[in-house]
């Protein structure tokens, strides 16, 4: 038979070329040739598995059946086989459909020395998923007979054997009940091996049969000789002989052959003549007949079968065993070995190489005398029962995979509807709860309804639209079912006197207008919460509901409430992680005049992220332009974002440069990971490791200067006046938290009018393209200059944002301004104390320049006090400036760094006061440390007349 060519086959090549294939494939360099495609395919699927190739420890488990008809059938074919491999390198095993060892047989001990200890025992699971490549998972897979030699194992323990598997199947259904496998030696086989194969097989299944009942065989008995009376292939007269050429299973799919069997026992169902066309996979095509037989016992069947058509021709399809007969105890005996229609072999005394010529040929069987194949036999009610419990599994199977597919309560509840319209029932009507909608359990759900969903098959009816509050009577089957919690059944709503009483009139409409006939209730609960109710109804046409109709609309109606809850679950979660988030952010931006600023705040689909941004005035009428992200989404995200947006808002009171506060943050995130670590592995309910990243940017409207830093963020896009835009090369430093490496500070001109956009990377995430070309998309968009900042942020997000963002956004975009000369006033003040009137004299006068006379006298004793501190404790030029923005600076610079103290002076100092009438005349007051030294500012209101009439710069 064709196993034993296959394998002459492989073993005329060259068994080394097979082992040095599997060496490329392991590396991971293609293999193109030199293995069966079979063979690659599981290799392929096997390394998506991650089965390790040197892994020589299967599976182990209880899990398995010793009592079950599989091993009792074949425990003496089995017995049999071991009295003819005795004194052979050969050993057998019998597995169940799922690759599960339930027996073996061994040639001698030294076979049973060679294998690992565990693989001698039954219980140990050789299916591909668990074991690799192997002849019993390639059996399982393929649905046909397999073989797997040498090299073609995928784990290192199978390398110096050769295995042959064939399905065992149910003779009546087809069904693969187990795996029968020979393994032996690569280098030995025996003469004889391939007639005990198909011996055993056709043994076991003959066994298999025996085990039916009466009634099964019966139908068989009947069915073949109808066909052994027949004269010809085909029973009725107007076809034409067809070609008695057989297609073996193994040439359909797995899947196709599931097809056959499953339209087969529709047909079986119907009980009637019939042959109907069912299109296969590859553009195949397979006729199914059905025969109705009777036994002579009166039991009435239907007997399929099936006719494959290729190029014109019909080729019969033998998916069952076609020509088995019904075993009689004068045939083979309760435990006796295979029967004595088959010939019996001849001790085994000699082992051949399998790399030459494949033993001579047993003495095949007789091919049938029938063109037409047997699939399957049955009983109509039977088939009918098990037709209707096929299809419910059908439609649960469905409903796990169709219903929930998002975390939207309506959503969910609409699946529902759609999966049971018109597969269960015409006409699905759901109300949820007000609360759950809105993500809140509901205490009261009876009097707490609104309409969520209403599908059928038809728009027409006279039901409460959707988004309507809902109340029902306590007589009503809605009401019970929620009471109660169980399902409800109203075969005729013509009498349902409760349903009715809901709504007489529009209730009478239903039933009359839309033919209305039959309802069910089923609760919608899930973990004790009460959630809603779903109402089935059916017309008239199709009959009323049956007690297994509400039996099945309930396990629809759980399934879904587990879906519901879930999304319940997570719009709360999300709402609240949301609100947070929303709490957590700027709710307004602070008055400044350095920028003009608009922003956007985008959540990703998936739930709420750690995205932020901020604008900070800062002294000397600069302003702080800040985005961030923090790594993952939910709750402790949003909470990280929190706690750092804070901790910038404090460093950035301390007037640090970008870098350094920046390496403040990296020290503070480094903390934080490092308690969100022990709290994980104390509680393990931490989310583990911080990750952050940030840009910070200041600008100074006085100089048009832009001094940026990055911890692990992406670049700003700069749009200059002209419109040209360009992605300034700021030094990117390492992600917050890894400590240890230094940050840089970039300084760029920024004229008046640029336009400066600062994003995270959700802006940009495309998971499916090139992020060039979006950044090329992002330029195009930015270089409309004219148009206003709140349209430019709806454009970019319009143009640039995935349709499905999985990252959340910030997005920060500032248009610059330039403080006018006029309103800043500058001194070089020598370090002289006579000099002091001078600059006071100097200040009056620009105040009184300014309108500002109201706030001289003021000016003029924080200046005096800050230019004696500076002439009396500090070194080198000192410079004053006066700036008039939305309040009045005034600021003293020097080359020192030592920074002045607040303290109170007791009765008898004679200093320490001067700092303290600075903090109660100025509005605010600190000191800035720059590269030069320090600049020490105080902040005065306007008078109400000087900033009722100031308009910004």
């Amino acid at each position: 038979m064709w196993e034993m060519n296959q394998m002459a086959i492989v073993a005329e090549g060259d068994l080394r070329s097979l082992a040095r294939a599997r060496e490329r494939f392991l590396e991971g360099e293609p293999v193109a040739t030199g293995v069966r495609n079979v063979i690659l395919s599981s290799w392929q699927r096997c390394r998506y598995l991650r089965i390790s190739p040197n892994d020589d420890d299967p599976l182990y488990g209880q899990d398995y059946d010793t009592t079950s008809r599989l091993v009792h059938a074949a425990e003496p074919v089995l017995d049999w086989l071991a009295a003819k491999i005795a004194g052979t390198e050969t050993f057998v095993t019998l597995t169940d459909g799922k690759g599960t060892a339930l027996q073996h047989r061994f040639g001698g001990l030294s076979v049973i020395k060679r294998l690992l200890p565990v693989q001698a025992e039954p219980g140990f699971n050789v299916a591909e998923q668990f074991a690799g490549t192997n002849a019993v998972a390639m059996a399982l897979a393929e649905r046909r007979p397999s073989f797997v030699v040498g090299a073609e194992h995928f784990t290192e323990s199978g390398q110096s054997e050769a295995c042959i598997s064939f399905p065992l199947r149910d003779p009546l259904d087809g069904h693969i009940e187990g795996i029968i496998d020979f393994d032996f030696p690569v280098h030995g086989t025996i003469p004889v091996m391939e007639s005990l194969m198909h011996r055993a097989v056709e043994a076991i299944e003959r066994r298999l049969l025996e085990q039916r009942s009466a009634r099964e065989r019966a139908l068989l008995q009947a069915y073949l000789e109808i066909k052994n009376r027949a004269n010809t292939p085909d029973m009725k007269p107007d076809r034409q002989p067809c070609h008695r050429g057989e297609l073996a299973e193994s040439a359909l799919h797995w899947r196709d052959q599931m097809l056959l069997r499953e339209r087969a026992a529709e047909l079986i169902s119907s009980g009637q003549w019939a042959a109907i066309e069912v299109p296969l996979s590859h553009g195949q095509a397979v006729t199914l007949l059905s025969r109705p037989v009777t036994s002579h016992s009166g039991v009435v069947g239907v007997a399929i079968e099936a006719v494959f058509a290729v190029g014109g021709s019909e080729h019969r399809l033998a998916v069952a065993t076609p020509a088995v007969a019904v075993a009689t105890p004068a045939e083979e005996p309760p435990g006796s070995p295979p029967p004595r229609s088959i010939p019996a072999a001849g001790p085994l005394s000699a082992v051949t190489h399998p790399l030459g010529a494949p033993p001579e040929r047993a003495t095949p069987r007789p091919p049938s005398t029938t063109g037409e194949r047997l699939l399957l036999v049955g009983e109509p009610e039977v088939g009918k029962i098990a037709l209707a419990a096929r299809r419910r599994l059908e439609l649960l199977s469905d409903a796990s995979a169709l219903i929930g597919t998002t975390l939207d309560v309506t959503r969910t509840a609409q699946e529902l509807a759609e999966i049971a319209v018109p597969r269960v029932a015409d006409i699905v009507i759901i109300d949820l709860s007000d609360a759950v909608i809105r993500g809140e359990e509901s205490p009261e759900p009876d009097t707490d309804l609104r309409r969520a969903v209403s599908h059928g098959v038809r728009d027409d009816y006279l039901f409460h639209p959707v988004g309507e509050r809902i109340s029902f009577a306590p007589a009503t089957p809605q009401a019970r079912c929620l009471a109660s919690g169980h399902p409800q059944l109203e075969p005729d709503l013509e009498t349902a006197a409760g349903w009715l009483s809901q709504d007489l009139e529009r209730s009478e409409d239903t039933i009359v207008g839309h033919n209305i006939h039959s309802l069910i209730t089923a609760p919608l609960s899930a973990r004790g919460v009460a959630l809603g109710v779903a109402s089935f109804y059916r017309l008239k046409e199709h009959g009323p509901f049956t007690e297994d109709d509400c039996a099945l609309a309930h396990e629809l109606a759980v399934r879904a409430a587990l879906s519901i809850d879930n999304a319940r679950r997570y719009t709360r979660e999300h709402t609240m992680v949301l609100a947070l988030q929303r709490s957590l952010l700027p709710h307004g931006l602070p008055d400044q005049n350095a920028v003009e600023v608009a922003c956007r705040y985008l959540p990703a689909e998936s739930g709420v992220g750690g995205d932020w941004f901020d604008v900070i005035p800062l002294s000397g009428a600069r302003v702080a332009l800040v985005v961030g992200d923090v790594v993952g989404h939910g709750l402790h995200a949003a909470a990280t974002m929190g706690r750092l947006r804070t901790a910038i808002h404090n460093f950035s009171t301390l007037d640090l440069a970008p870098d350094e506060l920046l390496t403040h943050l990296d020290k503070l995130v480094g903390r934080l990971d490092q308690d969100e670590t022990a709290a994980h592995e104390e509680s393990a309910t931490g989310d583990g490791v911080i990750g952050a990243t940030c840009l910070y940017a200041i600008y100074d409207p006085t100089s048009q200067r832009c001094s940026l830093a990055r911890a692990g963020h992406l670049p700003p896009a700069l749009v200059h006046p002209d419109g040209t835009v360009t992605f300034p090369d700021v030094p990117a430093g390492p992600p917050l938290g890894l400590g240890g490496f230094p940050f840089e500070t970039a300084d760029i001109h920024l004229p008046e009018d640029s336009r400066l956009l600062l994003y995270t990377n959700g802006l940009i995430d495309n998971r499916h393209g090139d992020i060039d070309t979006v950044l090329d998309r992002l330029g195009r968009e930015l270089t409309h200059s004219d148009v206003p900042l709140e349209d430019t942020c709806q454009v970019v997000l319009d143009a640039v944002v995935p349709d499905h963002r999985h990252d959340d956004i910030a997005l920060l975009l500032a248009r610059t301004r330039a403080l006018d000369p006029e309103q800043i006033a500058h001194w070089d003040v020598p370090a002289d104390p006579a000099v002091v009137s001078d600059i006071r004299a100097a200040v009056t006068r620009r105040l009184s320049d300014w309108g500002l006379d109201e706030a001289a006298f003021t000016t003029e004793l924080l200046l005096s006090e800050l230019v004696t501190n500076a002439i009396r404790y500090a070194s080198g030029p000192i410079q004053v400036r006066l700036l008039r923005d939305r309040s009045l600076i005034c600021e003293v610079s020097d080359t020192s760094s030592t920074s002045p103290h607040l303290r109170h002076a007791a009765s008898t100092d004679e200093g320490g006061r001067g700092l303290f009438l600075v903090a109660q005349l100025a509005e605010e007051w600190g000191t800035r440390y720059t590269d030069k030294g320090k600049t020490i500012w105080a902040e005065q209101p306007l008078p109400a007349a000087a900033a009722g009439g100031k308009t910004a710069p």
